[in-house]
């Protein structure tokens, strides 16, 4: 009898997840869609493929653009749309998304391109800081002989 008690108040506890419904492929889309997740992966590739033509300067035009027709971005979709309901539910996509339709969804949308960017530049200053700090440190203890910088 104790046992039951203990698994139904495990149960109980943990109840949103053991009892919450999985993400529906849809939802998962729409959400894509909204985000705007659809266009930061074509943004990617239209970094990409520049530094590819770099790399083969031979190849003609005509072979790029068949490589463009060829890279479907539903295929990423396809792709995370499990990672996304291994983490989220039916219910939480649908608040997600719900956000996302909204004015303020809409601006942090629009904004998130120049937020990733700024915030990618201030990491990677921040990251080479720290690396100057250690180095110096290291160079006081003697831990290092050579001249780093």
């Amino acid at each position: 009898m104790k046992k039951i008690i203990g698994i139904i108040v495990v149960m109980l506890l943990c109840g949103t997840t053991l009892f919450a419904s999985p993400a529906k492929e849809d939802s998962i889309r729409k959400l894509i869609e909204l985000s705007g997740s659809k266009n930061i992966g074509q943004q990617f590739m239209n970094q990409l493929l520049p530094n590819l033509k770099r790399l083969a300067p031979d190849a003609p035009e005509e072979f790029w653009d068949e490589m463009k027709k060829e890279i479907d971005m539903d295929k990423v979709a396809e792709l995370i749309i499990p990672i996304y309901q291994k983490h989220l539910t039916e219910e939480d996509i649908q608040a997600i998304n719900k956000f996302y339709e909204t004015d303020a969804g809409q601006k942090l949308i629009k904004a998130s391109p120049a937020i990733m960017q700024e915030s990618m530049t201030v990491g990677q200053q921040w990251g080479r800081q720290v690396a100057q700090r250690i180095i110096d440190k290291l160079k006081v203890k003697n831990y290092i002989k050579q001249n780093i910088q």
